[in-house]
C-alpha cells in the first residue's frame, strides 16, 4: 500500500500538485485562522503557569531559609546561655582570687564573655530582621500567589470556551491536511512547508494577481507569467521564494484590466484665412 501512494505521488502531473498544494495551503490557513481566534491565550495561559511555580519555589525557598535563620537563633540563644554560666562562674572567682594574675585573667575572661553575649545579642536582632523580613515576602508571594491564581482559572475558562467551539472544526482540518499530505511528493511538500515558515504570512503558493506576486508583490516578467500558465513545472518567485500559480487553476476569478491608448495631442492647424500674409502688408 505504502509503494502504491509512493507511485501515484510521482505520476501527478504539476498541474495536480500545484492544486493538491493550494487546497493544502487553504486549509493550513484556517487552522492559522482559529489560532488567531484564539489570540495570546495559550501563552498567557502558560506564562501564568509558569509565574505560579516560580512563586511556589519562591515561597518553598524562603520557607527554608526561614528556617535557617529560626536555628541560627537557638544557636546563638545557646550561646548567650553558656555564655552567662561562664560569665556568672568566673565574677564567683573573683572572690577567691590569690594574686593579681589571677585577677587580671579573670577579668580579661569576663569581658571577653560580655563581648561574646553583646556579639550574640547583636547577631540575633540582625537575624530576626531578617526573619521578619523574609516573613514578608513569603505574605506577599503567597497574596500574588492567590491573585495569579485567579487569573490563570479565568484565562482557562476562556480558553477552554474557545477550545470546544472551534476543536471539532480544526481536528477536521487537520485529518483532511494529513490526508491531502499522503498524495504530494515529499521532497515537495518539504519544500512547500519550509517556504511557508519562513513567510510572514504563512503563504507557501500564492496566485499571480495584476503581473505580480500574490505574496511580495514583485512585477513578474512576461514570460515567467506564461510559464506559470503553461502549468508544465514549478514556478517560484525569483524575490520572496513563494510557489506561484495562475489564478484560473486557484478557482479564483480575476478582473482583466483594459489597457488605456494614450491620448492623441490634437495638433491646432490654422487655417488660410487666419494666417496672415506677408503680400497682405506689402500691398
Amino acid at each position: 500500500m505504502a509503494k502504491k501512494k509512493e507511485v501515484q505521488t510521482v505520476d501527478m502531473s504539476v498541474e495536480e500538485k500545484l492544486k493538491s498544494l493550494f487546497q493544502l495551503q487553504t486549509m493550513l490557513s484556517e487552522i492559522d485562522k482559529i489560532r488567531i481566534l484564539r489570540g495570546e491565550l495559550p501563552l498567557e495561559v502558560e506564562d501564568l503557569e509558569d509565574e505560579i511555580e516560580g512563586l511556589k519555589t519562591r515561597i518553598d525557598n524562603t520557607n527554608e531559609e526561614v528556617e535557617g535563620v529560626r536555628s541560627r537563633i537557638n544557636e546563638l540563644k545557646t550561646k548567650i546561655e553558656l555564655a552567662n554560666e561562664k560569665l556568672t562562674g568566673y565574677k564567683s572567682q573573683l572572690d577567691n582570687v590569690r594574686n593579681n594574675r589571677e585577677y587580671d585573667l579573670l577579668n580579661k575572661e569576663i569581658e571577653f564573655q560580655t563581648l561574646e553575649i553583646e556579639l550574640c545579642n547583636k547577631r540575633i536582632r540582625e537575624a530576626e530582621a531578617a526573619e521578619k523580613a523574609k516573613e514578608e515576602l513569603i505574605e506577599k508571594s503567597r497574596q500574588t500567589l492567590e491573585e495569579r491564581s485567579l487569573d490563570l482559572e479565568v484565562k482557562k475558562n476562556e480558553l477552554d470556551e474557545i477550545v470546544a467551539e472551534t476543536k471539532a472544526e480544526e481536528e477536521k482540518l487537520r485529518e483532511k491536511a494529513k490526508n491531502l499530505e499522503l498524495s504530494i511528493e515529499p521532497r515537495l511538500l518539504m519544500s512547500f512547508k519550509r517556504i511557508r515558515k519562513n513567510s510572514r504570512n504563512g503563504l507557501g503558493i500564492v496566485y499571480v494577481q495584476r503581473d505580480a506576486c500574490g505574496g511580495c508583490f514583485a512585477k513578474i516578467p512576461p514570460q515567467r507569467q506564461l510559464d506559470v500558465r503553461m502549468r508544465k513545472k514549478i514556478i517560484v518567485c525569483e524575490y520572496c521564494g513563494r510557489i506561484l500559480i495562475d489564478p484560473e487553476l486557484a478557482g479564483v476569478k480575476t478582473v482583466e484590466q483594459k489597457e488605456e491608448k494614450p491620448k492623441r495631442r490634437r495638433s491646432i492647424r490654422k487655417t488660410k484665412e487666419e494666417t496672415p500674409n506677408i503680400e497682405d502688408y506689402m500691398e
